[in-house]
């Protein structure tokens, strides 16, 4: 945790159907949903899109999710995640990108309240919870970056 801005970033929570997606402002602070992939497509299919929205978009980083159980081992999912992104980035390093992990126990929870409490139910929390499960993954590791912020910073002055 260095203080350093780290660009930016697009968080990634993998699922089996989907992949849901978000991505930060350039300034590395804010973390915001900008959908899903398909999750079912194979690795190397997963790869290219992910590389091509991030060259895209403009990104340096890949942040992944790594499904922790709550008392923060790795059980069978987090194992077979870290396998699937292995290779990720390994398909993601010609490309030059970053690919990094973020524990995101209890992303998904998180998300599904939040989009609840704004009134999003039914199929449409569904269809938007992968990206705001991304979101909650992506701003925590952000968070994790950010380094002591001046007066001047929070009031917007150079």
């Amino acid at each position: 945790m260095s203080g350093e801005r780290p660009g930016r970033a697009l968080g990634l929570d993998l699922g089996a159907r989907r992949v849901g997606v978000a991505v930060s402002d350039s300034a590395g602070r804010l973390a915001l949903p900008w959908g899903t992939l398909p999750g079912d497509q194979g690795d190397e299919a997963l790869a290219a899109a992910v590389g091509s929205l991030a060259e895209e978009l403009g990104v340096r980083t890949i942040v992944v999710g790594v499904p922790r159980s709550l008392d923060g081992r790795e059980g069978p999912a987090a194992v077979a995640a870290r396998t699937r992104i292995a290779d990720l980035a390994e398909r993601l390093a010609a490309r030059h990108l970053t690919v990094t992990t973020q524990d995101e126990r209890l992303t998904t929870v998180s998300a599904s309240r939040a989009l609840r409490a704004a009134g999003v139910g039914g199929r449409r929390q569904r269809a938007r919870v992968d990206a705001a499960a991304a979101t909650e993954l992506l701003q925590g590791w952000l968070d994790a970056r950010q380094g002591p912020r001046s007066v001047d910073e929070d009031q917007g002055e150079p």
